[in-house]
């Protein structure tokens, strides 16, 4: 399997990877993913290079959005000091369910931030989804806490403030690697 940038041809089938991911959670009683998400948002994060796929051939297995910016209001100014990557909508076909190509996508994301200088892998999870949280404590990241106020949408509580983080390292994830060199993260000093 091959790790490719992400292109915008590949929004249609990221937004039914979403769809696919949601009607699944709903079978499994969350409520995640159940918002539409907009497209034009999805096209800006393909454009800014921080969407990548996992290619099976010609069949998309999974994605992962890896990013240098956190979401606001989530992680406190001294650690977002500290050089960090960001995780986000790591999805797995369900073709490709129980083969931990989920776990193996979080081991690439980690030596990606690794080899742009980030000291930390970071992520917000759903703070009702216990399974997806437990799912990250076995890869790795640990708790830091859970943030249940602040900036959500419609002005509702947060759903997304479960904040977890694991040490970058290299690993050997053992996919092909088609993306180009990660961009070296700047200094907070």
């Amino acid at each position: 399997m091959i790790i490719t940038p992400a292109e915008p041809h590949d929004v249609t089938k990221l937004l039914a990877f979403r769809e696919e991911a949601a009607g699944w959670l709903r079978r499994l009683g969350s409520d995640q993913w159940s918002r539409s998400y907009p497209a034009d948002k999805l096209l800006a994060t393909i454009e800014a290079g921080t969407v990548f796929m996992l290619r099976d051939g010609h069949t998309t297995a999974g994605t992962i959005t890896l990013t240098p910016d956190a979401e606001a209001g989530l992680w406190t100014d001294d650690e977002l000091a500290q050089p960090s990557m960001f995780v986000n909508k790591l999805t797995i076909a369900r073709d490709y369910a129980g083969q931990d190509l989920g776990g193996r996508l979080l081991d690439w994301a980690s030596d990606r931030a690794h080899r742009a200088g980030a000291q930390w892998l970071r992520l917000d999870a759903w703070t009702a989804n216990e399974g997806l949280q437990r799912y990250y404590l076995r890869h790795r990241f640990t708790h830091v806490r859970t943030v249940r106020e602040g900036a959500a949408v419609n002005g509702g509580p947060r759903v997304s403030g479960w904040l977890a983080q694991r040490a970058t390292c290299a690993a050997d994830h053992g996919f092909s690697d088609r993306t180009p060199a990660p961009v070296r993260l700047r200094s907070a000093a």
